[in-house]
This record gives structure tokens, C-alpha cells and sequence, in this order.
């Protein structure tokens, strides 16, 4: 991981990061997502410090953020280890996205109507066309991650997107670990363009049938029930 910079930044909103501790934050998560730090491994505060040339305090920050949002396990004797890909985990994330994000993104789907998805929809094209131009699998679980968001985030159900936002970056730590035993960005990024096809379509069902399929043949693919790939 590279040294944070020094740098200033404009005011920031009440209760967001300081610019240094979100900048400490990016770089962990990319590290963990890209395999520089693997599942599993002990997150030192001292050794991440130094090797980002910060301070323990927004590192020390970062780790709780992370633990918050999954990809960091907290233990009282261990201290912050990176969270290990199990295929008991995976599919529990992958089931309650299967059970919720299918029948969010048609919701937003049926705001393209009346032009209040429309937001969602360009957003999730530029995130597409990010991870096309993604040079590792971190860059690509992150811009698809984005997509997801941008497709769901018009439900109209606060409730339902706080859920699977919570599972977005446990859902970016199984794809790198998924794509780095069977590359399959291609066709997910296939089915991605199809999704959005029927979003800007106006076709709510086939945009919850796209998504059900898409997020299942994931899971089946990389997390199978059986354990046998």
C-alpha cells in the first residue's frame, strides 16, 4: 500500500471522515479486495501505519469502519483479521441479496417512468463502463458494486437499500475471491448490460427476473450448496 499523501481538502459535511482517515479507509479496503491483504491475515495497527505513513488513529479508524461493513472481523484475543471467505458465509450474502435486490431494482425500475430513476440508470451505465475499464479485479468488484447500488438505490424503501448496503462490501470481497479462482467478469458484465437494458426499457419484471437470475448463476457458480465447484 502506498504512503497517504499530505493534502487539503474542501469542508466536508458534519459526521463524514476527515479527508486523511477516508483516504486511510480506500486504501485498506483496496488492499484487502486486490489480495495484498489477504483473508485471514492480522491488520497490525503499528505495521498498517507505517506502511501508509499515517498515524494509529485513522487506521485504528478504518478497521472499525471495515468491521462495520464486513470485510474486517474484530476479536478481543485476535485483534482485526481480514474476513475469511467461507462458503457458508458467501451464500448466506448471496441468499438474502437473491431474497431483496431483485424486487428493489424493479422498484426502481418503475421510477424510470415518471423520471426518478433516470439518475439511477446513467449511474449505473458510468459504473459499467468503469469496470470495463478496470485494470484489477478490486477496481471491478468496486465499480460493480456501484452498479448494484445504482439500480437499487431508487426502490423507494430507505429500509430495504440501508440492508443491501450493508452487504455491498462482503459482496466485493466474494467476487475478487470468486474471480480469482474462475474469471467470469465477462459474462457478468454481459448480464449487467442486459439489466440495464430492461431498466431503461421500462420492463420492471424483466429487470427482476435479469437480477434474480444474474445474482443466482453468481452464487451457483462460486458458492454451490454442496461445496463442489
Amino acid at each position: 500500500m502506498p504512503a497517504i499523501p499530505g493534502q487539503t481538502s474542501p469542508p466536508r459535511r458534519p459526521g463524514a471522515l476527515p479527508s486523511r482517515s477516508e483516504a486511510v479507509l480506500d486504501a485498506i479496503k483496496y488492499a484487502i479486495l486486490s489480495g495484498e491483504l489477504t483473508p485471514g491475515q492480522a491488520l497490525v495497527e503499528t505495521d498498517l501505519a507505517e506502511r501508509l505513513g499515517v498515524s494509529k488513529t485513522p487506521v485504528r479508524e478504518a478497521l472499525k469502519t471495515l468491521a462495520g461493513s464486513g470485510l474486517v472481523v474484530m476479536s478481543p484475543y485476535k485483534g482485526a483479521v481480514v474476513r475469511d471467505v467461507d462458503q457458508a458465509h458467501a451464500r448466506c450474502v448471496y441468499d438474502l441479496r437473491l431474497l431483496l435486490e431483485p424486487v428493489a431494482a424493479a422498484r426502481s425500475a418503475v421510477g424510470v417512468n415518471a423520471g426518478a430513476g433516470v439518475g439511477g440508470w446513467k449511474e449505473a451505465r458510468r459504473a459499467l463502463d468503469r469496470a470495463d475499464r478496470a485494470g484489477d479485479a478490486a477496481e471491478r468488484s468496486l465499480a460493480n458494486r456501484d452498479f448494484h447500488r445504482a439500480l437499487y438505490a431508487g426502490c423507494g424503501n430507505p429500509l430495504l437499500v440501508a440492508t443491501l448496503d450493508e452487504l455491498r462490501d462482503q459482496t466485493a470481497l466474494l467476487s475478487s475471491a470468486a474471480w480469482a479462482r474462475q474469471p467470469s467478469w465477462e459474462q457478468e458484465a454481459h448480464e449487467h448490460r442486459a439489466i440495464l437494458a430492461a431498466v431503461r426499457s421500462q420492463e420492471p419484471d424483466q429487470v427482476r427476473d435479469l437480477m434474480r437470475a444474474h445474482i443466482g448463476a453468481f452464487a451457483a457458480r462460486n458458492f454451490p450448496e454442496d461445496g463442489v465447484r
